[in-house]
């Protein structure tokens, strides 16, 4: 088979695990990178699926922060249309 080589960067820690998954999967990283690639070709899209990964502590953090928020009545109300909104925003001065 002819091959072309991809150079690419990536976190030493990101190669680990994703080699890893793809042991776990009984594949090689290339193979499934280069599954991706025709992927890729075929649909003209790029798609990620957060689905299986954890959260940031950043964004648990901004999470539990916002729940507290709201239930502490520090929340914006809902609105259903972009005028009422504006209007809420200006009587509140900002």
């Amino acid at each position: 088979m002819n091959t072309a080589v991809i150079i690419t960067k990536t976190e030493p820690e990101v190669k680990i695990k994703a080699q890893k998954v793809a042991k776990d999967l009984g594949l090689s990283l290339s193979s499934l990178i280069n599954a991706w690639l025709r992927q890729l070709i075929k649909t003209k899209t790029v798609t990620f699926s957060a689905s299986s990964e954890e959260p940031s502590d950043y964004l648990k953090q901004m999470i539990h922060q916002a729940e507290k928020d709201l239930k502490a009545g520090k929340a914006s109300p809902s609105f259903k249309t972009g005028e009422e909104a504006v209007a809420w925003l200006e009587k509140q001065g900002i």
